[in-house]
């Protein structure tokens, strides 16, 4: 039997502790209100005839408790349970001392010199950060309800190592307004550019200065970028307007500009990749390019989006995609009804783009945002069922409604944060222009923000469902259908519940997905050997 301590470790039984934890509780009573050692052996029976094959130590110590009533050792108990009350403040005053020191022991130990190096100091701090966080939202911050269903894996809560500071997950950047309207960086306004040129180097100045005051990824919408370019443009014919001949003003304004594009697209493809953020780390970026060919300036972003994708296929022809932190890339393309457009895909998918407005971010406005995520452990529920389907849906949306408190959690957090936390967000354009001072709660409400229910494992949950029950290769479809709706009908429920937004996401190659397949592995052995992968897809 294994025993799930308060860290999520799993360690074997040892009766002796039991026994041990006892007996230090007799010495504070008189001889005849102890347990005898017949009695001890009597509890600590019980509970290994439970034949579990995991359980929590705070369920043995509630046993341990119901036992000694039980017996009529009242005062016994009460003394055991001032004991365990005396030991959690113990691992409250140092619950973090030894992750802490053994993580500096291996940071220290590692030779990995890439810039997000855990030997690099700034990257230190921020893990030595991490574990402050992750212990402090533990113990204090979250219910304890959500903790334990987050460390037996019903459900996996993002980000606990940031979830201290009233910082948020992700947004789209209003680039736009941003550029337009100027901002402030470093206490330094920032005018509109003048030129393509500029404008690139703000954006990934404006990048570096999200980067260090959120923990997810930012989304840039290039098209902004069209209006930039015909400045450039402009301002190119009308410096070689001295020029007599139309033909040669033009053949050579366009020779400059298709430069000056050159050099503005490799400023944002290159400097992304070699930013580093106050916390040692590159920062995670997706460029969308999107075409409207109602757009004032469609036909300057064709060239954009043109060059952006020759340049990286040109990137991925020297480098090893995977070592190198290049800006995902998400084509927002209209119907491929022309030449030009049909080749614009072809060139899209050489360079491993996501072509899809369904994998685009879910955000209604530009400065959108993301409050934070919480995951649902899909295959867990299959491998809990056992006598029927009905039991499936049952179980799942019981676990939703955890999913749902976790959530509420991630919103609360944020609920009174003032402006001054993160200027660039909240005041200066990216998100907001707020004024200092004031709380950002009204961007929290009315689909202006959102938060997501992640899902992990679907296939994997199709695949169990099927073993046990034999389903066709239609019920399987159906299944998967369903299951999908089930989340999407719930989470419009909340959303009318609360007046909050939140959206359904599937979760891929993230910690949650080889966390929770680990404790699975723990707890349900052999069932989980059908699945392929060591991790939920």
């Amino acid at each position: 039997m294994k025993v799930i301590k308060r860290d999520g470790r799993a360690v074997e039984y040892d009766n002796e502790k039991i026994c041990i934890a006892i007996e230090k509780a007799n010495k504070e009573v008189t001889e005849n209100k102890r347990a005898t050692k017949k009695e001890i052996k009597q509890i600590t029976e019980y509970i290994e005839t439970l034949d579990k094959k995991r359980i929590l130590v705070e369920d043995i110590q509630d046993i341990i408790e119901q036992k000694l009533m039980e017996l009529g050792k009242y005062e016994l108990a009460k003394k055991y349970i001032v004991y365990r009350y005396t030991r959690a403040l113990v691992r409250k005053q140092n619950t973090t001392d030894e992750s802490i020191l053994g993580l500096i022991k291996d940071m220290n130990n590692v030779l990995d010199s890439g810039n997000n190096s855990p030997v690099v100091a700034s990257v230190q701090r921020d893990l030595i950060a991490g574990e402050v966080s992750k212990d402090l939202t533990k113990r204090i911050l979250l219910p304890e309800k959500i903790n334990k269903a987050h460390e037996e894996g019903i459900l996996h809560f993002h980000d606990t190592e940031y979830f201290l500071q009233p910082i948020i997950n992700s947004c789209l950047v209003n680039i736009e307004d941003m550029l337009d309207n100027g901002t402030i960086i470093n206490n330094n306004k920032l005018e509109q550019p003048q030129s393509f040129q500029m404008a690139c180097v703000i954006i990934t100045q404006i990048i570096m200065e999200i980067a260090n005051s959120q923990y997810g990824k930012q989304y840039i919408n290039v098209k902004y970028l069209g209006k930039y370019l015909r400045k450039s443009y402009e301002k190119i014919k009308l410096e070689l307007s001295e020029l007599k001949e139309s033909k040669l003003i033009e053949q050579i304004a366009q020779t400059i500009l298709k430069k000056e594009l050159s050099e503005g697209i490799k400023t944002i493809q290159y400097r992304i990749n070699s930013l580093i953020s106050t916390y040692g780390k590159t920062p995670v970026v997706t460029l969308i390019l999107e075409l409207d060919s109602e757009d004032e300036y469609y036909q300057e972003n064709i060239m954009i989006i043109t060059e952006i994708l020759n340049q990286r296929l040109e990137i991925l022809k020297t480098i090893n995609e995977k070592n190198q932190k290049l800006p995902e890339l998400i084509c927002k393309f209209e119907n491929a009804n022309t030449d030009m457009l049909l080749n614009l895909f072809e060139l899209a998918q050489s360079c491993n783009c996501i072509i899809s407005s369904e994998n685009a971010p879910e955000y209604k406005y530009e400065g959108h945002f993301n409050q934070g995520v919480v995951s649902i452990n899909l295959p867990q529920i299959a491998l809990e069922i056992k006598e029927n389907e009905d039991e499936f849906w049952n179980l799942l949306d019981d676990r939703l409604e955890i999913c749902y408190e976790a959530l509420m959690c991630r919103h609360y957090a944020l609920l009174g944060t003032i402006t001054d936390v993160s200027p660039i967000h909240w005041q200066n354009g990216a998100i907001s222009r707020l004024q200092s001072g004031e709380k950002i709660d009204k961007l929290l409400k009315d689909g202006y923000s959102c938060l997501s229910l992640g899902y992990v494992g679907l296939g994997e949950t199709i695949k169990l469902l099927s073993s046990k029950f034999g389903l066709s290769e239609d019920v399987k479809e159906k299944y998967y259908n369903r299951i999908l709706k089930y989340l999407e009908v719930k989470v419009q429920t909340w959303k009318k519940m609360t007046g909050i937004k939140f959206i359904v996401e599937n979760i891929t190659k993230t910690d949650a997905n080889f966390r929770l397949y680990k404790i699975d592995k723990n707890k349900y052995g052999k069932s989980v050997d059908i699945l392929d992968n060591n991790f939920y897809s």
